[in-house]
């Protein structure tokens, strides 16, 4: 599995070997922390964060212009005010003066400039461009402190774009001269608490405490440096292993907490737990309806029929898992209850629509065919996006399906490379997703519409189109969740385009004497370690 393209120069032999030396942090006490995390980072710069996992990471070294309140509201942090034009097109952003990123330059109105040009450049990250910038026109400095934003159109997610890892602001002097600024790492600078001073492929990460931080976003528990001297992220895909060095001490912290291991860390006095539901879009197979056997709606409906999917999430989760009955998380503000219970778990009325789509024989096996051609669909994941044991709840469907309709699904977990020739070649049929965006309309509008960036479903509807543009250009909650309700009818419920499965949560596992862990209030998933303390 290719983590990060190409190899980095700062992945050094001693760096190997001081991290083969290292005595565990929880074993050294004092302010230094490690981590042990599910997920590497495929990058580390935030212009091109994609994984939800690794968004604890991104805030630790980089700050965003807003923040998001524990009420989920926008406040200030390296922005200290805003204004927005009646019209909704221009946005005056009032900066902090007393900011400077970690490799000695100023932070000012030049800098958010030289990030927002970046972003607009072809071929740096293009999903963002076309859709989180769509409607960006320009920046404008107005004086060092004073940022003036223009866009096209009115965009009622531009604030949260603001707020997210992708408007992380990094250095200029980094932009310009980064040896391999897409993948980031030390020489990808940023103004944040903490500083990346080591990365080794495969094993870990170290951050630093930035000595000279003294501008956390508004809410925060504390001001000036973080507490902790050091954090050490240590890269630990398989569960059982995360829990044991956790209970043998060799970690203080752990995120991914299994079901099978929950009540062994709830029962265990020197240990806290927390978990918390993302927000954004559910975890969900979408059908690719480019070609047979998806182009066929019954044949979509007939798939999710044929999935006792309560039996099987509790036998995967242990009755952890919220099963989801929308592309849209019950978290968010923007969820259509109407949808529950319409749909799924009815054996006979999958076997009838795969009859009525003429799918009727069956071969040596038991699978359906038509044709001579069996009812064979493909689901390819890229693995450093698979998370909370979806390999293994693939495997229950599969089995599922196979029993209950003859439906032959067929699961690969493979490098991202890889995965990605299989989507540009149309060499698949379920595209599994789900996205930690705040805002669930950002999540959308990456997955559903014409030519959206990640549109692997390839379903088209103007409709569907106008009802998303329409719910991005408006700033009212109401007409917003009124047109994302319209949404969610069309691709789940008339369109059956969608699977929505469960709403993914996160989990965090600790010593009892680490205090400040906690979660951010609209994602759902583990903050950073800036309010982070280890008690005496």
């Amino acid at each position: 599995m290719k983590a990060i393209r190409g190899a980095l120069p700062f992945i050094l032999v001693a760096a190997l070997a001081a991290c083969g030396s290292q005595t565990p942090a929880a074993q050294t006490g004092g302010t230094a922390l490690t981590w042990a995390v599910e997920t590497e980072p495929i990058t580390f710069n935030p212009h091109q964060w994609g994984q939800n996992k690794a968004r604890l990471l991104v805030f630790n070294q980089f700050d965003a212009l807003v923040a998001r309140g524990e009420d989920g509201s926008f406040v200030p942090w390296l922005a200290r005010s805003w204004k927005v034009s009646d019209d909704g097109r221009t946005y005056t952003l009032e900066l902090r003066d007393d900011v400077t990123f970690q490799d000695g330059t100023k932070f000012d109105a030049a800098a958010v400039k030289a990030n927002f040009d970046k972003l607009r450049e072809p071929g740096y990250n293009p999903t963002v461009a076309a859709i989180q910038l769509h409607a960006f026109d320009k920046a404008e400095v107005v004086s060092p402190t004073t940022l003036k934003i223009t866009l096209k159109e009115p965009d009622g997610l531009f604030l949260d774009f603001l707020s997210s890892p992708l408007a992380g602001q990094v250095s200029p002097k980094s932009l310009k001269e980064a040896e391999d600024l897409k993948a980031g790492g030390p020489d990808v600078v940023g103004t944040g608490p903490f500083v990346l001073d080591r990365y080794v492929r495969g094993q870990e990460v170290h951050y630093t405490r930035n000595p000279r931080y003294n501008w956390p976003p508004q809410g925060s528990a504390h001001q000036g440096p973080a507490y902790l001297s050091e954090v050490t992220y240590r890269f630990l895909p398989q569960a059982a292993v995360r829990i044991g060095a956790l209970t043998s001490g060799q970690v203080q912290v752990v995120e991914g907490v299994p079901a099978t291991d929950i009540q062994t860390v709830k029962s265990d006095p020197s240990l806290s737990f927390q978990s918390a539901l993302n927000s954004g879009t559910a975890f969900s197979y979408y059908f690719n309806t480019s070609h047979p056997p998806f182009d066929d709606r019954r044949v979509r409906q007939a798939f999710r029929e044929a999935v006792d999917l309560d039996t099987v999430l509790a036998s995967v989760y242990q009755g952890t898992a919220k099963r989801a009955w929308s592309v849209v998380a019950d978290t968010s503000p923007f969820y259509d209850p109407s949808l529950e219970k319409t749909y799924g778990g009815d054996a006979a009325k999958a076997n009838a629509l795969l009859d009525a789509a003429g799918w009727t024989q069956r071969d040596a096996e038991g699978y359906r065919t038509k044709d001579g051609k069996r009812l064979t669909v493909r689901s390819v994941a890229a693995a450093p996006y698979v998370r909370d044991r979806r390999d293994i709840l693939a495997q229950a469907i599969q089995a599922r399906l196979k029993q209950t309709a003859g439906i032959d699904f067929q699961v690969r977990i493979v490098d991202q490379g890889t995965a990605q020739k299989a989507y540009e070649d149309d060499a698949f049929e379920v595209f599994e997703n789900s996205r930690g965006d705040s805002d669930a309309g950002a999540a959308l509008n990456l997955i559903l519409p014409k030519g959206g960036a990640i549109n692997r479903t390839h379903f088209a509807d103007a409709a569907l189109d106008t009802w998303l543009a329409g719910a991005t250009a408006s700033s009212d909650t109401a007409e917003r969740k009124a047109l994302y309700a319209k949404v969610q009818h069309k691709v789940v419920a008339d369109e059956a385009i969608v699977f929505p499965i469960y709403v993914p949560s996160d989990q965090i596992a600790a010593s009892r004497n680490v205090q400040g862990l906690g979660f951010d209030p609209v994602s759902g998933t583990p903050r950073g370690v800036y309010d982070v303390r280890i008690a005496a």
